[in-house]
């Protein structure tokens, strides 16, 4: 078998169609299929079911794919470690972040890299901050940057604390304590809430903070995404608490200070395992060098990315 072979296989297995792969891969169907049955028959067994409705991974497909996706990364990290022995960065940097990460300007952090390392193949993933830490220490990023509780523990991956800070109340501009120059979590909760899916590290910020304060609310909407939660509370659906640097760029709703408010700690995490060339690149850009601290002990180091006091993200 070879590497092209392996690549096939992932393709069809991606888009589950043998069309969509050779399109992918820009080659023929033919030639793509008649690699892929080479491939099945020097294994000795079918990778895919094949009707003309569908294609799906076989049981011996489903074992033969992660060591294919292991052959090509150890095959692309080789190239990239020659590369570096020379003097120059190569290979892929893939990284994930919650959708409003506020205490870098990924942006601009991203520009800067690719400035460094112009050679780099850059992917970066939006996911919750618990999906974020098991891709990282399944090695399928290499680094993430999280929006968590203070305390929250992430085992099996380096970790540091970049910015934390206090929620702010998000409320429509006719609310009735929209004009209020300060709240309490008290004060707020005969509110309905718009707020993220229970049992998520988004939503567990603010359940221990009214837990904390003795108190109890409402969550009468549920969403995944910030950009539903501001439409809901824009039409005066309910209220939200989040962090202040990124409540404050919302269009066409109204903040007010939360004494008790929820506290947000953002965090960057990375593998735990060597990290490619690409890897250490970027790593050395956000000044992540030496033993890492963990988010529990001691204070935040300072970042020249780091968010503004109070502002954090979810």
């Amino acid at each position: 078998m070879d590497l092209q072979q392996m690549r096939y296989v992932i393709t069809v297995a991606e888009t589950m169609s043998f069309t969509r792969a050779a399109e992918r891969c820009h080659v023929v169907q033919s030639a793509l299929s008649h690699q892929v049955a080479r491939l099945e028959k020097e294994l000795g067994a079918r990778l895919f079911e094949r009707t003309s409705r569908r294609v799906r991974l076989t049981p011996a497909g489903e074992a033969f794919l992660p060591a294919a996706r292991q052959a090509l990364e150890a095959a692309e990290r080789a190239r990239a470690e020659v590369a570096a022995a020379t003097g120059e960065i190569r290979g892929r940097l893939t990284l994930g972040a919650i959708p409003t990460v506020t205490a870098v300007d990924l942006p601009a952090l991203l520009r800067d890299y690719r400035l460094r390392c112009p050679q780099v193949r850059i992917s970066l993933r939006a996911g919750s901050s618990e999906r974020l830490v098991g891709q990282v220490r399944e090695g399928l990023l290499d680094a993430a940057f999280l929006g968590v509780q203070p305390g929250f523990r992430t085992h099996g991956v380096h970790e540091r604390d970049l910015a934390r800070g206090r929620h702010v109340a998000v409320l429509a501009p006719d609310h009735p304590l929209a004009a209020a120059p300060a709240l309490d979590l008290a004060r707020l909760a005969g509110q309905p809430f718009v707020d993220f899916a229970d049992g998520s590290a988004a939503r567990a910020q603010s359940d221990q903070a009214f837990a904390a304060a003795g108190v109890r609310r409402e969550v009468a909407f549920e969403v995944s995404g910030v950009e539903l939660m501001a439409r809901m509370v824009r039409h005066g659906l309910g209220i939200a608490l989040l962090p202040a640097v990124f409540a404050a760029a919302l269009p066409g709703l109204c903040t007010v200070p939360v004494t008790d408010g929820p506290l947000r700690v953002e965090r960057l995490i990375w593998s735990r395992a060597t990290p490619s060339p690409a890897a250490a690149a970027f790593l050395q850009l956000l000044d992540v060098a030496g033993p890492p601290e963990s988010a529990a002990a001691g204070t935040p180091r300072p970042h020249p990315h780091e968010a503004a006091p109070g502002g954090t993200i979810r």
